[in-house]
């Protein structure tokens, strides 16, 4: 190798080291651009509400609670086994409202930890 080469090869070392400095330069000035930018919109926005203005519930409780037991909701069969069921004759839920809404309750001593006997033991009443 003669000596232009050599110089040829220091000098595109510098080039890049150059352009990664100035790439590196443009990166942090759009960096601070956008911080800028954010403190500009966030100075435009509306204050956050105090903790006077928050919502609180009313005197009375929550409103449109409700409790309730549900049951599973079975899929319709079709009426042929060719025949589809489409997107609408499907439910909405994967339960309904039961009937009975008395709530289930263990018995007496058919709780595990009250002396029952095991899953013959633990029938509900």
């Amino acid at each position: 190798m003669n000596t232009a080469s050599y110089e040829l090869i220091a000098a595109s070392g510098t080039m890049k080291a150059g352009a990664a400095f100035i790439g590196g330069l443009i990166i942090v000035a759009g960096l601070i651009w956008a911080v800028r930018l954010g403190i500009k919109v966030r100075g435009q926005e509306p204050p956050r509400p105090t903790p006077e203005e928050q919502p609180t519930l009313p005197p009375s409780g929550p409103t449109h609670e409700m409790r309730e037991r549900r049951e599973p909701d079975e899929v319709p069969h079709a009426a042929n086994e060719s025949e589809r069921l489409k997107p609408t004759q499907m439910h909405a839920s994967g339960s309904k409202h039961a009937d009975d809404q008395n709530r289930r309750r263990w018995g007496a001593g058919s709780g595990r930890d009250s002396g029952g006997t095991g899953p013959e033991g633990s029938d509900r009443v």
